[in-house]
């Protein structure tokens, strides 16, 4: 299984001809997930999604190809493994406004796959938790699992 320690990611970059093919091959997926994903967690904690809550379904899914902005490669023996970082066009560039993906492209002409979309719990000093899975520009993309 493909971790932080077993796979070396580069540095941020923009989008080059690979990633734009492989995020081209998981929009659809990832704009079914995010919308579901987004769905479930309304259902028990609204934190996660309460920088996009006045969006409607088609607003929050409405990036394309162009939309991704950054992106993080690492290689392993499975495949190609890219971070990356994706904004939602209706909102303001200032605020959250960026959601984190991990696609998975296997190579020898497979599709390329989602893996999934990030969402962060932290406990914070005094007990509490804050979620979030909208993430601002300056938040770095860096390895997730979740």
């Amino acid at each position: 299984m493909a971790t932080a320690e077993t796979v070396k990611l580069g540095p941020p970059h923009a989008p080059k001809q690979e990633s734009i093919k492989a995020f081209k091959e998981i929009e659809l997926e990832l704009k079914k997930q995010l919308v579901h994903i987004r769905h479930d967690h309304d259902k028990h904690e609204p934190e996660y999604f309460a920088a996009v809550a006045h969006l409607s379904n088609a607003e929050l899914a409405s990036f394309t190809e162009a939309d991704l902005t950054e992106v993080r490669v690492g290689t392993s023996a499975y495949g190609i493994h890219i971070f990356g970082k994706v904004r939602i066009p209706p909102m303001p560039d200032s605020g959250p406004a960026y959601i984190h993906i991990r696609m998975y492209s296997p190579g020898s002409g497979e599709e390329a796959k989602l893996h999934c979309i990030h969402t962060e719990e932290k406990e914070e000093e005094g007990g509490g938790r804050k979620f979030r899975a909208v993430f601002t520009k300056d938040d770095p993309l860096e390895w997730f699992d979740t």
